[in-house]
């Protein structure tokens, strides 16, 4: 019977570590099956019971990071303007990204697999189908890959979380995102003066990164 009690699931255990080792993680103490639990009133095999380990721990941290991206994209609304709705995509990831930059390191280490994979190509998917909204809308160029114009999105914003988040520059280089993400829409059929007030329209960032690790 105790063992039954030991091995039952409780999602709000899950979540108390899954918050415990986040906040390791920020302040860089070493992550062990021990310190993970102490100060959670739950034992070792608790990592057993939800995880199978500290492998399985180190999933659950990275599809945390994409779950909390899917809710903070999940905010942004459709609009009229494709390039407007695109770029209030890319500053929500990253929005999260400084809200969560432990988290974040972590959402990239593919030394672990995801929970669910598709949780990732989502995110994604929602940067390709703004893409494909101003296609349509003759924003850019019909033959533009819209795959590939998400993916340099990403790839413009992930740079600058990067060198603010986690890395040497102040929260001021942010401010870079506008001409960067201006320039790259205009490189693909856009018009130069309506992309950039589509993109200052889209672009909407927090003050400094908060890291928090709270919802």
């Amino acid at each position: 019977m105790l063992w039954n009690m030991a091995r039952a699931k409780d999602p709000a255990v899950r979540t108390r570590l899954v918050e415990r080792a986040a906040q390791m993680l920020r302040t860089r103490e070493p992550i062990t099956l021990r310190s993970l639990v102490a100060g959670t009133g739950v034992s070792t095999m608790a990592v057993y019971t939800h995880f199978d380990g500290m492998d399985g721990l180190w999933k659950a941290l990275r599809q945390e990071g994409f779950t909390r991206l899917a809710a903070r994209m999940s905010t942004v609304r459709t609009s009229a303007d494709p390039v407007r709705d695109l770029a209030a995509l890319v500053a929500a990831y990253l929005g999260n990204a400084l809200d969560h930059p432990d988290l974040y390191r972590v959402m990239f280490d593919a030394n672990f697999e995801l929970e669910d994979a598709q949780a990732a190509d989502d995110t994604l998917e929602c940067l390709v189908q703004a893409a494909i909204r101003g296609r349509e809308a003759g924003r850019f160029r019909k033959d533009v890959d819209a795959l590939e114009l998400a993916t340099q999105s990403w790839a413009v914003t992930h740079g600058l979380v990067s060198l603010v988040a986690n890395g040497p520059l102040p929260p001021a280089t942010l401010d870079h995102g506008v001409p960067l993400l201006t320039a790259l829409y205009v490189s693909v059929g856009d018009e130069p003066k309506r992309c950039g007030r589509s993109v200052r329209r889209g672009w909407r960032l927090p003050d400094q990164p908060r890291n928090t690790l709270r919802r």
